[in-house]
């Protein structure tokens, strides 16, 4: 984009610039691997990847898809963009949803979070109930 974004404010639940070591960790390892930034999508994938693998180890490798579901609901971890968890009722992500501003930083933009909206549910499933 450019430095027109400067001071833009935007809200999600993840940025490159979260400021927590495991973040530090994944974003240096990415970018090492691969010559950019993380993104909410390599997370996602991530976080992905840590469920199957979490909810694997609970059922003792047991891959059957009612098993492995049900074995998923209610899982809380740490993920690089801060806590995260399974909602039991829903299957939705629980995470939360940072307020951030688009500084220049070294010379690139970066969406620096200043607030936080912990644990945020999908919004509609809130609202049906």
């Amino acid at each position: 984009m450019g430095d027109q974004m400067i001071g833009m404010i935007t809200a999600g639940p993840y940025s490159a610039a979260h400021n927590s070591p495991l973040n530090k960790t994944y974003a240096g390892a990415i970018e090492k691997a691969n010559g950019f930034r993380p993104d909410f999508v390599s997370l996602g994938g991530y976080d992905g990847m840590h469920l199957i693998y979490e909810a694997l180890k609970k059922t003792g490798g047991n891959a059957d898809g009612d098993t492995l579901i049900a074995a998923m609901k209610g899982m809380a971890w740490e993920s690089p963009r801060g806590p995260i968890s399974i909602d039991p009722d829903t299957r939705d992500i629980v995470n939360n949803i940072y307020i951030r501003k688009v500084e220049k930083i070294n010379g690139q933009l970066w969406n620096t979070e200043f607030e936080t909206f912990p644990n945020v549910k999908d919004p509609m499933k809130v609202a049906v109930k």
